[in-house]
């Protein structure tokens, strides 16, 4: 070999495909994204995922954290190494905890995703007619395109707490029998002037309303009621749900997209969904959580809400239930919780954009992940000049990808698009408020917030080798 070509082997580098790691076997991966998708089918709210977590929880022997303080406390109970708590707050956002044998001020493994993804919320009081059409008025939540929601086959999702205090689940349009909603678009030979405005602007928010009957209500009089087709509409809905118009008021109900996930590309190499940011993260993080036996580190697990829309709200990261959760630990441990959180180390879970040569020109190639090079190390997000960001230091970036390397995890390196184009956010920054070491490690998205989005089965499969072995 040339003294260049041994200089080059040594010197430079570049990311290797994942579908060339020798310790992956690619019957495990494919088996492992069949799981995936089929509670990527079953989680298309936040709420939605902590019902998919119950039933994990009681096989794999996890306890109610309070059952379990309670009798430590008592001195019925000591935590030992391997045992398994979890707390859930407010039916949208879960923790998950096993215990370690190092003692808890030695810090936690902790990896935080979020739960929650792009929708359309429907309004407070949502229900119109006109022209003997009944709508469902919705208000957009979290980062969406308009225009890519329309003239799609949409589920609603949710649930009505009703006046006398008991919950309905609702859920129409994923049984295959079921009738789905749908939000219409102009036809092009009406839409000349649609088609002047800005991309942005091309369908507005309030034009995101979704048809949901066009037959009234009738009785055996036929006498024209004003309004019937909205009165036939909240028939149909008190007849199966038992609610009515003023139990909108204290619903929680959303329009996803009714589909299922699907594998994408003729060699089936990638899985196709609605909800991949960042339930991708959430379901590696949450394999690897259930697997841990017996960690060397207590294991943190945290599932949050409301990341889309900042993180605010007692279920989101910027609030402290993490923290809250941490210091009860602590205290049944016999712990100091400020000597925990500084030895803490952590990894935010969240996905990042995938180099998509069409749309070149708003990425830097170089610094952006790709398809199939493994789960992603996001060193800092934010947008022009970092702002809004975590900027992970170099001994954890040194830590993490050590960590990978010695596990043989396929890894790789991005960064959201070039300098000055745009940018984003993820929870990283409310994690490193508490004095907790922390940096971005996900999975590589095509078609980012869109209601069919696209990821690699190679990098979903690395990010679950990352957290188990960041567990180990």
């Amino acid at each position: 070999m040339s003294d260049a070509k041994t200089k080059q082997k040594e010197l430079l580098w570049d990311f290797p495909a994942a579908y060339k790691n020798k310790s992956y076997d690619a019957a495990d991966v494919s088996s492992f994204a069949e799981k995936y998708k089929t509670y990527l089918d079953s989680c298309k709210t936040e709420r939605e995922f902590v019902k998919y977590a119950e039933p994990f929880l009681k096989e794999h022997g996890y306890v109610p954290f309070e059952s379990a303080a309670e009798e430590v406390r008592n001195g019925t109970k000591t935590l030992k190494q391997g045992d398994k708590l979890y707390f859930v707050n407010r039916k949208k956002a879960l923790i998950m905890c096993t215990i370690g044998s190092r003692p808890i001020n030695d810090g936690l493994r902790i990896t935080v995703s979020h739960v929650d993804s792009p929708r359309l919320d429907l309004k407070p009081f949502p229900v119109s007619e006109d022209s003997d059409i009944a709508y469902l008025k919705t208000h957009y939540y979290g980062g969406i395109r308009k225009y890519q929601w329309v003239t799609i086959p949409l589920a609603l999702h949710g649930v009505v707490v009703k006046k006398d205090g008991s919950s309905v689940e609702v859920s129409i349009g994923e049984n295959p029998q079921d009738p789905v909603l749908y939000i219409s678009d102009l036809l092009p030979h009406l839409g000349q002037e649609q088609s002047e405005r800005k991309l942005k602007d091309g369908i507005k928010g309030e034009e995101l309303k979704a048809i949901a009957a066009t037959i009234p209500f009738m009785d055996d009089t036929d006498e024209v009621i004003q309004n019937g087709v909205k009165l036939n509409l909240l028939h149909l809905l008190n007849e199966k749900y038992g609610f009515t118009e003023k139990d909108f008021l204290t619903a929680e109900l959303s329009l996803v997209p009714a589909y299922n996930a699907r594998d994408v590309g003729l060699d089936r190499s990638l899985v196709g969904s609605y909800g991949q940011d960042d339930r991708v993260c959430a379901f590696g993080a949450f394999m690897a959580e259930l697997e841990a036996d017996k960690p060397e580190y207590t294991t943190l697990t945290v599932f949050a809400d409301k990341e889309e829309i900042g993180s605010y709200g007692p279920t989101g990261m910027s609030s402290d239930f993490m923290l809250n959760f941490i210091e009860d630990l602590t205290e049944v441990m016999g712990g100091n919780v400020n000597r925990v959180l500084r030895a803490s180390n952590a990894l935010s879970t969240d996905v990042d954009a995938a180099y998509d040569p069409v749309f070149s020109s708003v990425y830097d190639k170089q610094n952006s992940c790709q398809l199939n090079r493994g789960c992603v190390i996001t060193k800092y997000t934010g947008a022009r000049g970092k702002s809004g960001s975590n900027d992970a230091s170099a001994e954890l970036m040194s830590m993490v990808t050590r960590i990978l390397d010695e596990n043989n995890v396929s890894w790789q390196i991005g960064e959201l698009g070039a300098v000055d184009v745009g940018g984003g956010g993820t929870v990283a920054l409310y994690i490193a408020r508490f004095d907790i070491n922390v940096v971005d490690v996900g999975v590589p998205i095509l078609a980012m917030h869109s209601p069919f989005e696209l990821a690699a089965k190679y990098d979903i499969y690395s990010l679950y080798r990352a957290v188990a072995a960041f567990y180990r």
